[in-house]
């Protein structure tokens, strides 16, 4: 690392010369998979970016000048070559770098990117704020992030918006899998000459020098020239066609050539798209030859490649698994079933269905909002499809819920993968709100399993006729049983089950949550504390937040007047307080403690770590049981 032990920030790096930076490139790339092989993150993403990352901090004058990411994973040696380099090894750890560029963590990183598609729209607010000095604004889309509507708002705007910031399409044909749809297709097409972008690159330089390229003069040269150029290629421009020059595609791992062009467009005005073509994974074989595993691909041997998977075999399946092993033993049964997602086949295991149903799958790219109004418009003629969203990316879908799905009451499945706390990927993904946003909206069915036989039975139920729209949320990760597989049967709509009865305290769970109450409340049970011993716990798994099942909250009304909540998800509004609203209104007056997540966002971290933190882990659950006790322990 001869190079790269010298560089801290981006400063150091500009003191390099060009012939130089082949060489950091290729240190960087080293030193991001032997960090990742012991750390694991997202591997493939951030080695397609590597020179591109390089070229941008040796050309803008990085923080002052704005680089805006879009989808955080392309970032790691952004991270590293921004004063990070020797706390890398804390990234996605709980207390060290966060999973993404986040502006609380470095004034290197402009906005946060957890999600998709948001670059365009953040860059072209921040150059139009700093119209009046000389700060050049830089936004950098890409996996597949494209074709998210958020994108396609944002290019609308900077098209008829005074700016000279620049847009960098880092296309690399993927998100985590293949990328999918027009766009998709139109990027691949989209060959322009290279002789006629050398030359348009020289034009535009003299043009620029001479003082021709201003305002309404640059305006009117720009749909000259892409009118003479569709002349003689037959081939329209979108991105031109919007009165954004264009200029590509260009190959994304030559960190010389990038570095000449971006010299050329930091200083032209008006706004600017510069396609690169990049390999997701370039540099290390393994990552190239199987992208979409190597997207994420834990821990693995950098000499290699060879991947250290654990043994599973006597293990409980992850709950995706169980949802696409059951969604296609459905599917088998009930031609009306369809999948959709966004940009999730793999995911969450809709690729199950999708190897046998092609037809019958619908991978959308990253596009949730239009996923649920997809499927409500697939409904309204008959199908049943299944829409499977990631519970943080459904937040962008809020009002295709309401307005496409729930006022027509159409039978639309709406499976929320990762719900509650999902660990290293930190608050821009954990599934916190969904239980909260989605209670208030009417004709919703709200559902949560415990373990693997309870998903399998409420996906069985959520595809009988009639049933309007319906919500499954589950966590990232496994159950808690190692054979899953049972029959499919019916559960009756709203109601819930007790599985503990009780006499002093009950404790109320929805979701997988009530596996981890259910140990914390046989511990308890089995103290030999006197004050314990004769006392007893029931616990009520509530399955359903909408409908409530009323005659169970009757008992623990009348029974009761103590009272644990326990949800992973935001105590505001979720589980806890749609109890505490019922027993109010129905004139019980039980003393609820509600548990669990803060009104704050929680941090990145394992989930038992965070479980703990937050209140929720075994643990936690214990103590507040014993405190109902009067015990303080």
């Amino acid at each position: 690392m001869e190079l790269l032990k010298d560089i801290r920030y981006p400063e150091d790096l500009r003191k390099l010369t060009v012939d130089e930076l082949p060489e950091l490139c290729r240190e960087l790339r080293e030193v991001i998979v032997q960090e990742l092989s012991v750390n694991p993150g997202h591997l493939a993403s951030s080695l397609g970016a590597v020179e591109l990352t390089v070229a941008l901090h040796y050309v803008y004058n990085t923080p002052d000048d704005r680089i805006v990411w879009d989808v955080g994973h392309q970032a790691y040696g952004h991270k590293i070559l921004t004063g990070r380099r020797e706390k890398f090894c804390t990234n996605r750890k709980l207390g060290g770098l966060r999973p993404f560029p986040s502006p609380e963590e470095s004034e290197y990183d402009s906005f946060m990117c957890g999600h998709a598609s948001n670059s365009i729209s953040a860059a072209l607010g921040m150059a139009v704020a700093n119209k009046d000095n000389h700060r050049k604004v830089v936004a950098v889309i890409g996996d597949g992030a494209m074709s998210g509507g958020l994108a396609f708002e944002g290019l609308n705007n900077v098209s008829s918006t005074d700016n000279d910031m620049l847009i960098i399409l880092n296309d690399n044909n993927m998100s985590i899998d293949r990328a999918v749809g027009g766009m998709q297709e139109y990027l691949l097409s989209l060959n322009t000459n290279e002789t006629y972008n050398a030359l348009r690159f020289k034009v535009t330089r003299w043009l620029h020098k001479i003082g021709l390229m201003e305002d309404d003069r640059r305006r009117g040269l720009i749909r000259l020239t892409n009118a003479l150029k569709s002349a003689i290629s037959h081939q329209q421009n979108v991105f031109e066609g919007m009165d954004i020059r264009y200029f590509g595609p260009f190959k994304g791992h030559d960190v010389k050539e990038l570095v000449r062009i971006l010299r050329q467009l930091k200083d032209m005005k008006g706004p600017k798209l510069l396609h690169l073509h990049t390999q997701k994974g370039h540099g290390y074989a393994p990552a190239e030859k199987d992208v979409t595993v190597w997207h994420a691909p834990g821990k693995f041997d950098a000499e290699t490649g060879e991947r250290i998977i654990k043994d599973t075999s006597n293990t409980p399946p992850r709950f995706q698994d169980v949802f696409g092993e059951t969604l296609l033993e459905l599917a088998r049964e009930n031609p009306k079933i369809v999948g959709v997602t966004p940009a999730m086949p793999t995911g969450c295991s809709l690729n199950i269905m999708m190897k046998e149903m092609p037809e019958r799958t619908f991978d959308v790219g990253i596009a949730e909002g239009h996923a649920v109004t997809f499927s409500g418009g697939m409904a309204k003629e008959g199908l049943l499809p299944f829409c499977n969203i990631y519970s943080a990316f459904a937040q962008r879908s809020y009002d295709n819920i309401i307005h496409d799905v729930a006022i027509l009451k159409l039978n639309v499945v709406i499976c929320l993968d990762r719900a509650g706390l999902v660990g290293e990927d930190g608050p821009t993904h954990h599934g916190a709100f969904d239980m909260a946003a989605l209670r208030p909206i009417p004709n919703l069915t709200i559902a949560s399993p415990m373990d693997e036989h309870e998903l399998r039975r409420l996906m069985y139920t959520a595809q009988l006729p009639d049933m309007g729209p319906f919500v499954i949320r589950y966590p990232r990760g496994c159950g808690s049983l190692v054979d899953w597989h049972c029959p499919l049967e019916k559960v009756p709509v709203g109601k819930g089950r007790k599985l503990r009865d009780g006499n002093d305290v009950a404790v109320i769970t929805i979701g997988p949550i009530g596996s981890t109450a259910a140990e914390a409340i046989d511990e308890c049970s089995a103290s030999r504390d006197d004050i314990v011993t004769n006392k007893s716990v029931a616990h009520y798994d509530l399955r359903f937040l909408k409908p409530l099942d009323e005659d169970m909250l009757h008992e623990i009304g009348r029974k009761f007047q103590k009272v644990i909540t326990i949800e992973d998800g935001v105590r505001k509004g979720g589980m806890g307080s749609a109890v505490l609203e019922w027993m109010s209104d129905h004139g019980y007056q039980p003393t609820i403690h509600r548990l669990g997540l803060p009104d704050a966002f929680v941090e990145h971290g394992k989930v038992s770590e965070l479980r703990a933190i937050v209140g929720i882990d075994k643990e936690s659950i214990k103590k507040a049981i014993l405190a109902e006790y009067g015990i303080k322990s």
